[in-house]
């Protein structure tokens, strides 16, 4: 997401962080209640990290089945030009028509699932690429890298590894892609501060 608004200073973050994850909830990431999923013989994933599920509004998302209605295949990188608590009220306000399955916090790493990952969430612009995919929103603005925190790297690493071997998704850049990669996108992000080097790393060290 990219939007023009006043960028909030770090101590109003973290004290609004610390409220909501005191009211979020775990929960499974699917309508089913096994997350494991086939993946290439000696390479066995980490479990999913904790995942607060905090629901978009039906209205910015299409119910769907997938991956029998729509193949998996790619995991698309976001950056939010948004707080995180920002990030959550455009996800439950049914006239934004935009969300997520995923976001990452910049302070800690905690992550809020707002679309479970058998339905499409309208993330990239692109129906196609909606419909195959899992999006992954970090909290930030990309010409700040300083949001681009340790425990974020390393929760959102565990994420996209996790998702990878559920689907059999390769752990590559021609599947692990930044929203400005998405055809006919006019988005920027994650922008040139991102780390892919690093994030690409901790990605595949999540495998053993």
């Amino acid at each position: 997401m990219q939007h023009d608004i006043p960028r909030p200073s770090r101590r109003r973050l973290l004290t609004g962080a610390a409220a909501a994850a005191a009211a979020a909830a775990l929960l499974p990431l699917g309508t089913g209640s096994a997350h494991a999923a086939p993946h290439r013989a000696g390479r066995a994933p980490r479990a999913y990290p904790d995942v607060h599920w905090t629901p978009a509004a039906g209205a910015n998302f299409t119910a769907a089945d997938r991956p029998t209605q729509y193949g998996i295949d790619t995991v698309i990188v976001h950056v939010t030009q948004e707080t995180y608590a920002d990030t959550v009220k455009i996800f439950q306000n049914p006239k934004k028509g935009v969300s997520a399955h995923y976001c990452v916090r910049s302070a800690d790493g905690y992550i809020g699932q707002f679309v479970r990952e058998d339905d499409v969430a309208w993330h990239a612009g692109n129906w196609g690429y909606n419909t195959r995919s899992i999006g992954i929103e970090h909290e930030g603005w990309v010409d700040q890298p300083q949001w681009f925190t340790a425990a974020m790297y390393e929760q959102s690493a565990l994420l996209t590894a996790a998702v990878c071997a559920r689907y059999g998704i390769p752990v590559d850049r021609e599947h692990i892609i930044g929203h400005v990669e998405v055809p006919g996108t006019d988005h920027t992000d994650p922008g040139p501060y991102w780390d892919w080097a690093r994030y690409m790393s901790l990605v595949k060290a999540s495998f053993r």
